[in-house]
């Protein structure tokens, strides 16, 4: 693990990566998160019966888009030309809660890592926006990045 934060520069300040001089290589990030909730929703997502619609395409569109945001999100995040974005949502009725796995893939000097947490982040977010008229305590926990690949440091996988 490095021992220093990338985004301070040598004053202290919080600065853009220069990634100019580095290769282009394949990267990709996964990321998950879950979100719990009472029994009786998640059925209700689950059988389709939520007045809102589809709450899984729903949320899984919506990750996509944040995965497609995260410069926009993050203030020191490079813009990226990502080549891949998926967005799988699966209800664990045995624990009350939905987990979310993202991917994102790209060629390109820099990684994917913050794209594939933000998309998994907003497709919980989404779930608890659809859900909140039904339900206002469910939580969101547990995101991290489970495995990246690429670039400089290598492969990690939690």
């Amino acid at each position: 693990m490095s021992n220093e934060f990338t985004h301070i520069n040598a004053d202290g300040n919080a600065h853009m990566v220069d990634v100019t001089e580095k290769n282009v290589t394949e990267r990709e990030a996964r990321a998950e998160a879950f979100i719990e909730m009472a029994p009786e929703t998640l059925q209700m997502i689950m059988s389709g019966a939520h007045h809102k619609g589809d709450v899984f395409a729903t949320a899984r569109i919506a990750g996509i888009q944040a995965a497609k945001k995260t410069s926009d999100l993050i203030p020191l995040c490079h813009p990226l030309m990502l080549t891949k974005v998926e967005v799988d949502l699966e209800a664990q009725p045995e624990h009350n809660r939905v987990r979310i796995t993202s991917l994102c893939k790209l060629s390109g000097k820099t990684g994917v890592e913050m794209e594939a947490l933000t998309a998994a982040s907003v497709a919980a977010l989404t779930i608890y926006d659809m859900c909140k008229a039904v339900q206002k305590d469910m939580i969101i926990s547990q995101t991290r990045l489970t495995e990246k690949r690429g670039g400089k440091s290598g492969h990690f996988k939690a």
